[in-house]
């Protein structure tokens, strides 16, 4: 069975994104010399999994910037919403993780790149999330997306990794302890 994994910027007070899905705040920050492993990241996974807003979001960045399969996992969007231009490249679903998860495996796929704070909470509920690496970032923006919310059960994590930066990030690599 794939395995699922997360990279995501947070503010320090818990957000992922304002309210509208904007990343203006993290735009802010001064890291154009640091390497916080995003490159070797997507090397590292096959396909990549996320919200509908997630996608809108990274559709208003201009190009897009995947190499790899995006999935998008939504109940509301549709296929004809992807732009011919991406047709090859992105595609809509609308399953559970879990059978997500296994229509990968069918397609070869092992490592999934788990992306938005809604697919990701629904990853985490299933048991989907292999490890995580999240970078905070000193700032508080006051509202928007939460990275984590609620969790009928605990979740629980063990530290692998802390690596902080002259731009005041902090990267942590957490590894989801076994239940």
């Amino acid at each position: 069975m794939p395995t699922g994994h997360i990279m995501m910027a947070m503010s320090l007070d818990g957000f992922v994104a304002r309210p509208d899905h904007r990343l203006d705040w993290l735009e802010k920050q001064p890291t154009a010399d640091e390497d916080h492993g995003f490159v070797a990241f997507q090397d590292s996974v096959d396909v990549i999994v996320m919200g509908s807003g997630s996608y809108r979001t990274v559709r208003g960045f201009g190009a897009w910037p995947y190499a790899k399969p995006v999935v998008v996992l939504s109940r509301t969007m549709t296929s004809a919403e992807i732009p011919d231009d991406l047709r090859d490249k992105v595609e809509v679903s609308d399953l559970a993780p879990e059978d997500l998860m296994k229509s990968f495996d069918a397609r070869g796929f092992n490592r999934v790149y788990v992306d938005g704070g809604a697919i990701i909470r629904s990853f985490l509920k299933a048991g989907l999330v292999e490890d995580m690496r999240i970078t905070l970032v000193p700032i508080l923006i006051g509202k928007g997306i939460r990275i984590f919310g609620e969790t009928e059960v605990d979740v629980d994590l063990e530290l692998v990794s802390a690596n902080s930066f002259l731009s005041g990030l902090v990267d942590l690599d957490y590894r989801l302890k076994a239940a």
